[in-house]
């Protein structure tokens, strides 16, 4: 097919806004899928992404649609997630198109994410086709949505289409206004092969599947093809299309998006954002790829059964393939044995990452509790780079801890300010700037510590703004506060894996829930047991685990006070002993509710 008569665009929204719904009614009237096959939230694959009804993983699929023209397009759609935590794997989908439909739900309006996908296919230079989605609730208010998007994304109200995805109004109107606004791919006048990897997987069977877009050449199968950043060479075992599934054809033309099946075995031999092109004529220079992405937010992850390492460590590399932006590391834990130190965007990234390792790969994993990058500047002048409190230096040779600091943007309606205002002071944050979207709606601009925000700060802002509030945050550098490593002694003896770094301030909070949830879940010995919690060498938080006793008076009817006294004499001696000698083994449950302490 002609490049002039290819379109690449992408569907891009905030989380919930309709776009997998969007992109049904897309397969439904391209004819790509029948209505018997057609089922919701048809290119969500995952079981993970239908219970939670979220995108995490972009979906590419091809359509053919005959305009009004007269003429057949090849469409080339990929459906985008909508969530913070995913916005690497939206920037990677947009490098593979020319366009970009922009969904906003006519009852919600434009949000903080809403904001943050634009700027994205800004930067690409890409087509923006701005739809306002759900115009059949009866909540809708798609008058308000486009004051919004004039006053905050310059984007005219004429240029605005309303639909519905659910009844399926207005979609043949945006597949015109596709076919008319988003430009076919550029050719480069180079006829050497290069084509850009937006995506992998790993298949059992078949080994490594990479998602590409062909920018110039032609790739067919049994061609020699080379991997411009490691120079490896192999064989094209098998090129093709998604419909959704995966259907191979005899070649990808340049402007295209498929998917090649190279002769690798390893996940480690591809890379995203890599350049493909010929053995025997290699272009002169790589595609620009993607920026390295640097991991916010650091866990570790143990198999519960130390002779599954070897089986988790293929399993983690497998998914690095599928999701470039989780990063990992071997490392060992005194408590927890053999084990990685894995990298996340955030903490909805590291959920879905434990939960597809538990799926997909039938792993029975513990991770520990969440930690960011800390810079810490000791007394000689050097700087480390902490992302794990046990290896922090004494405090002696510690001149300074710098923390990173996020800018978050908060958008929710007005009446709720007081209370996000409240939030955010309370996890050490600063409100910066407030901004009025509307009559209704305002931005809150803010500076927070980014460990502050890991755990339960979205559910909050959720729960005080009743659903409406939504976040969009940035690294914003790094800033020095007092900050000191909280360590979790049972029996005297430092337990490693429930180290963290805490502000001084909250260090007695954090140590008290730390150490009354520890005292529910480890299970009484013959000998009491003392779990405390330490700054330093200063204990700020204690509880005691009571010792099981025997009833050693349960003999003694009556007779002299001074056998009883002497038997409890000799029982207390027995205890003191075996406090001296005993070890306190921490069951693997322990662990795992103790990771929920505080959240």
């Amino acid at each position: 097919m002609s490049s002039k008569l290819i379109r690449n665009f992408s569907i891009i929204a905030h989380i919930d806004h309709g776009k997998s719904t969007l992109a049904d009614r897309l397969l439904e009237l391209t004819g790509t899928i029948s209505k018997r096959q057609l089922q919701e939230q048809t290119l969500d694959g995952m079981d993970l992404e239908r219970e939670r009804g979220i995108t995490i993983k972009s979906h590419p699929v091809r359509m053919h649609y005959k305009a009004d023209d007269g003429n057949t397009y090849e469409m080339n759609l990929i459906d985008t997630p909508g969530h913070v935590d995913f916005t690497y794997e939206v920037s990677r989908s947009l490098a593979a198109c020319e366009g970009a439909i922009l969904v906003i739900d006519a009852t919600q309006g434009v949000q903080a994410q809403t904001v943050a996908n634009v700027n994205l296919a800004h930067r690409q230079n890409l087509a923006v086709i701005p739809v306002i989605n759900k115009i059949d609730l009866p909540a809708s208010d798609p008058e308000l949505c486009m004051e919004q998007m004039e006053e905050i994304l310059a984007i005219p109200r004429d240029e605005v289409l309303l639909v519905s995805a659910k009844e399926g109004l207005g979609i043949k109107e945006l597949l015109e206004r596709v076919v008319k606004n988003v430009p076919p791919p550029t050719i480069p006048r180079e006829e050497a092969l290069s084509a850009l990897i937006f995506d992998s997987t790993y298949d059992a069977y078949r080994g490594v599947v990479n998602y590409v877009r062909v920018v110039s050449g032609t790739l067919c199968r049994g061609q020699k093809i080379r991997l411009f950043s490691t120079a490896l060479e192999s064989e094209v075992k098998e090129v093709g299309c998604f419909t959704p599934v995966m259907k191979p054809t005899e070649t990808l033309s340049a402007g295209s998006v498929g998917y090649i099946i190279p002769n690798l075995k390893s996940p480690a031999d591809t890379k995203i954002g890599d350049t493909i092109t010929e053995n025997r004529k290699p272009c002169h220079k790589a595609l620009p790829g993607f920026k390295e992405i640097q991991p916010m937010v650091f866990s570790g992850i143990y198999p519960i059964d130390t002779a599954d390492y070897e089986q988790l460590k293929a399993s983690v590399a497998k998914l690095q393939l599928n999701d470039s932006a989780f990063t990992y590391q071997a490392e060992t834990s005194a408590a927890l044995g053999f084990g990685f130190r894995c990298g996340f965007l955030g903490l909805l990234h590291m959920e879905i990452i434990q939960e597809r390792l538990r799926r997909e790969y039938d792993m029975d994993i513990i991770a520990t509790y969440p930690s960011v990058i800390y810079n810490v500047y000791l007394a000689d002048g050097t700087m480390k780079m902490i992302d794990n409190p046990v290896h922090l230096p004494d405090p002696s040779m510690i001149e300074r801890i710098e923390e990173p600091i996020i800018n978050a943007k908060i958008m929710a309606p007005n009446n709720f300010i007081g209370d996000i205002m409240a939030l955010i002071m309370s996890k050490r944050g600063l409100c910066t700037r407030t901004d009025s979207v509307d009559s209704r709606h305002v931005i809150l601009t803010a500076e927070l510590p980014m460990n502050e925000i890991l755990v339960d700060f979205h559910d909050k802002l959720k729960s005080i703004t009743r659903g409406y509030g939504s976040m969009d945050y940035e690294q914003a550098g790094y800033r020095p506060d007092r900050l000191v490593k909280l360590d979790m002694m049972v029996n005297s003896d430092i337990v490693d894996a429930f180290s963290t770094i805490v502000h001084m301030e909250s260090a007695h909070i954090r140590g008290k829930q730390l150490a009354e949830k520890l005292k529910e879940v480890i299970p009484q010995q013959m000998f009491q047991i003392a779990i405390q919690a330490a700054v330093g060498g200063k204990i700020v938080a204690r509880e005691t685990v009571k010792q099981l006793r025997k009833n050693v008076l349960a003999k003694c009817y009556g007779g002299d006070i001074s056998r009883k006294r002497k038997l409890l004499e000799k029982q207390k001696e027995g205890k003191k002993r075996m406090k001296q000698i005993g070890q306190v083994h921490i069951p693997q449950e322990a662990f795992v509710e103790i990771l929920k302490a505080g959240t």
